[in-house]
């Protein structure tokens, strides 16, 4: 039973937006297997800083520059080609149960037990992100946006956090969103959400519209109510 004392109450978020890699299931260093198998397929290697360069970024650009970096021709088969296979070996490693990160599935229960809407909100395509969800549980979300429904305009454009809102019926403006990478943090910032940053494998710059946290444990929904309210 949730403490009342945490109830987002009057003066609360409108919903709760979520980026889910890194955020809410440990899945990055699955990426992270991926990319560097890709990089060596296509003959070339991934730098620890290009690695970094990634995170948060959609499948279309991913693909393309591992192109790139192995000094590969960069053509829309080509790309083609790679975002398949990547499709492919990350839904091998999707399909076991993914690991939470800590207090994530503890704030996404708080939060339904106070009747405060959540989206998700992921650079994912649909396909790996029904896989996912197999682990974090449908039940949690009243809407989800992934990476190819957002017709390129892909974080850090504020699309795929506005569409969130609109599927909700709510204003960005209302919502706090929750991220770990400096492009979905981007997004979320120009969608005019507030904007709580977790981070996990990659720094986020700091600003007066971020607040940071080391972790979700502990973060209730009187956290997000105040985040609202502080603005």
């Amino acid at each position: 039973m949730i403490d009342p004392s945490s109830d987002p109450g009057e003066g609360g978020p409108a919903a709760v937006l979520w980026d889910m890699d890194g955020t809410l299931v440990d899945s990055e260093k699955l990426w992270d297997v991926v990319l560097a198998e890709g990089a060596q397929r296509l003959g070339g290697e991934l730098t620890a800083a290009e690695r970094t360069a990634l995170v948060g970024s959609n499948m279309a650009a991913t693909s393309r520059r591992l192109l790139e970096l192995a000094g590969r021709a960069v053509t829309d088969e080509a790309a083609d080609e790679v975002a398949d296979w990547m499709r492919g070996r990350t839904a091998e490693l999707f399909s076991g149960a993914l690991p939470w990160r800590p207090g994530a599935r503890e704030a996404l229960e708080a939060l339904r037990a106070a009747d405060v809407p959540c989206a998700l909100v992921t650079s994912t395509e649909r396909g790996l992100t029904e896989l996912a969800l197999n682990t974090i549980g449908r039940e949690f979300f009243a809407a989800t946006v992934c990476g190819d429904e957002v017709d390129g305009k892909n974080k850090p454009h504020p699309e795929p956090y506005l569409r969130a809102a609109r599927l909700l019926g709510v204003d960005p403006a209302a919502c706090v969103a929750v991220e770990d990478s400096p492009v979905g943090a981007a997004s979320a910032e120009a969608a005019g959400c507030a904007v709580l940053v977790v981070e996990a494998d990659v720094s986020v710059e700091r600003g007066p519209g971020r607040t940071f946290r080391p972790s979700l444990v502990g973060v209730d929904p009187g956290e997000f109510s105040r985040l609202i309210r502080s603005r």
